[in-house]
């Protein structure tokens, strides 16, 4: 039995063809030679033709820079386990805010962490409070120029650490807490946040805080609704950055990292609820979740590139072992092109300074 040549089932006319081929000289054809006609490589060949035809982009618009306001101190504290990360003061959050708004940037999610402590998390409500204070320092500098985000979840005004308010046995009370992140919403809203981010995982949480901004006729605020967020092992080094006091862990509210389809529930309801927008956090390790929400849904969906992804490329490149820019462009690019619209990253402001090159 005769072989087919690599380009296909050898033929009796391409035979002919070949015989009179022959007898001219050894003219023999790229299909008879079994080369590739069709070349992909083409469009690779060099840098003006890749961004040519690159199916996906990082903008810096696409960019939130998630930063940490510190009461009580007088200049910006490093956080060790995140390496270019600090705790501000209301000077240097001023600062940050600007230069990432120079950047390019047009979103920022602020996170408060405050002197005092309470089974309650009592910082979180006071219009006073170190995030208040936070938000209306970002609005004085950056006016409308930033999208001004803040986190609304009780755990880092909370001495046991925990996101809502515990019950008499120690577990955390969903509907009290419900109660809690109305109080936060309202006094978040009046210090000019634009979107808050329920952040808790409590069960009706974006309903309970849409009803109370209408009620308080701040139909103006948008919601950015933590949607899956997991019981991630990658959130180390953000708990050295807002000193968290947890003890235990939030296996009993944040998703299980073996689930999937369920993030399509907490989706459906939080829409159902009124988010604007959706989100899925950590990142990198949830490309499939983040993938499976941008195919359900026409509302925004957000990315969320957490404090342990940062430090194990910084750590990597640290140590020589990553190249750190292509590193952090490549990470930024994956979220766009699982379907993330806007990215939330500690290197927002650097990534965009570059992006606008």
């Amino acid at each position: 039995m005769r072989r087919a040549r690599p380009g296909g089932r050898v033929t009796r006319a391409r035979r002919a063809g070949a015989e009179t081929r022959d007898a001219k000289g050894p003219d023999v054809s790229v299909e008879d030679a079994g080369f590739p006609q069709v070349r992909p490589r083409r469009l690779r060949s060099s840098a003006a033709m890749r961004e040519l035809v690159a199916e996906y982009r990082v903008r810096p618009a696409d960019l939130v820079l998630p930063v940490f306001a510190r009461e009580g101190i007088d200049r910006p504290v490093p956080v060790s386990s995140m390496p270019g990360v600090v705790q501000h003061t209301p000077d240097s959050l001023r600062r940050a805010a600007a230069e990432a708004a120079e950047a390019g940037v047009r979103g920022i999610m602020l996170f408060g962490v405050p002197e005092h402590k309470d089974a309650v998390g009592s910082a979180g409500t006071d219009p006073d409070g170190v995030l208040q204070r936070a938000i209306r320092d970002v609005r004085s500098e950056t006016g409308d120029t930033l999208v001004i985000m803040s986190d609304l979840c009780l755990d880092e005004f909370t001495d046991h650490g925990h996101c809502g308010v515990l019950d008499e046995r120690g577990a955390v009370d969903n509907d009290a807490t419900l109660a809690r992140y109305a109080e936060m919403a309202l006094v978040q809203a009046e210090a000019g946040a634009d979107v808050l981010g329920p952040s808790g995982m409590m069960d009706g949480q974006v309903g309970h805080v849409r009803r109370a901004l209408d009620a308080a006729g701040r139909t103006d605020v948008a919601m950015l609704a933590y949607t899956a967020k997991y019981a991630s092992a990658f959130y180390g080094p953000f708990r050295e950055a807002v000193n968290s006091s947890l003890t235990g862990d939030r296996k009993s509210y944040q998703q299980d990292p073996a689930n999937g389809r369920e993030a399509l529930r907490e989706l459906e309801l939080d829409l159902a609820e009124g988010a604007d927008m959706v989100m899925v956090k950590p990142g990198m390790p949830y490309l499939d979740v983040l993938r499976r929400v941008a195919d359900a849904v026409t509302v925004p969906v957000a990315a969320y590139q957490i404090s342990g992804e940062y430090a194990m490329v910084e750590a990597a490149a640290e140590k020589g072992w990553i190249e750190r820019e292509r590193a952090i462009d490549e990470t930024l690019l994956c979220f766009k092109r699982a379907g993330a619209d806007l990215v939330l990253t500690y290197w927002a402001t650097e990534a965009a300074r570059r992006l606008g090159r």
